[in-house]
């Protein structure tokens, strides 16, 4: 998706960053429900980034090495939110991120969230 995790980047600023112990939940490698991309997310720096390490071909307005930088904290068990910021589109996102075990569902908003979109993804090895 484009628009989450831009969206296979955009996804996920001044909100607190959720410790690495809790970050394992989200770290690892995903692909996008529709195959169409996959993602590695871990830490960088004070925050957390997914980047786009392979996208299917024609694609369009996606490629691999994409970055999407989220700062975001636990919420509940397994929920995560905050903002996610995509410098390839200069966009901030209000980001929720719901990991279950091996699925993880992103959400993303813009436009003072009037305008959202979900992605369902699935850990691979």
């Amino acid at each position: 998706m484009k628009f989450i995790m831009a969206t296979s980047v955009a996804a996920l600023a001044t909100l607190p960053v959720f410790t690495l112990a809790h970050a394992a939940d989200i770290d690892g490698q995903w692909a996008r429900g529709d195959g169409n991309a996959k993602v590695r997310i871990a830490s960088c720096g004070s925050d957390i980034c997914a980047i786009n390490t392979w996208i299917k071909p024609g694609t369009p307005k996606e490629k691999e090495g994409d970055k999407l930088v989220m700062t975001i904290e636990p919420d509940a068990e397994g929920v995560y939110s905050g903002t996610a910021f995509d410098p390839q589109r200069n966009l901030t996102y209000k980001l929720t991120v719901t990991v279950t075990g091996d699925k993880m569902t992103t959400k993303g908003c813009i436009v003072a969230g009037l305008l959202c979109k979900g992605v369902d993804w699935t850990r691979i090895n």
